[in-house]
């Protein structure tokens, strides 16, 4: 089975959908298809982390330039804010993980604001000015 896993991962996971369906325990990849299941997890957190990157770093960008401040950044804080609560309510078990998500993503968001605005990284606070709780809340903007 591992020779369709490595040659035609399409036909491969379709045949172990098949499988799992119909029970048949014996037609299973169980080492690959264990290592295709920790993958799936693992992406979840990585899409939790940049669904933060994005936001931190547009809420800095709303800090540092009050007179840039548009409809698209609100848009893009509006948009990252229901996609994190859309994540978070389908996988509960990364809210264990989510206090580091957004310690690590606000250092990349930090960098990424610089970046875009063209500012010193030195004008953004290193720690993040705000509480995870405010980056989520739909209510709230930095003043």
């Amino acid at each position: 089975m591992s020779r369709t896993y490595d040659a035609d991962f399409y036909t491969w996971a379709i045949d172990q959908a098949s499988a799992l369906k119909r029970r048949s325990a014996n037609e299973l990849d169980w080492d690959n298809l264990a290592g295709e299941l920790e993958t799936l997890g693992a992406s979840e957190e990585r899409e939790l982390v940049a669904r933060y990157r994005v936001l931190l770093a547009h809420l800095l960008k709303w800090i540092v330039q009050p007179d840039r401040r548009g409809r698209s950044w609100e848009n893009t804080i509006a948009n990252q804010r229901d996609d994190l609560a859309e994540l978070l309510a389908r996988n509960p078990g990364l809210q264990p993980k989510e206090e580091d998500a957004f310690t690590g993503a606000y250092r990349r968001a930090r960098r990424d604001a610089s970046t875009e605005t063209d500012l010193d990284l030195g004008q953004f606070p290193v720690e993040p000015p705000f509480t995870m709780d405010e980056a989520k809340d739909a209510t709230w903007m930095p003043q």
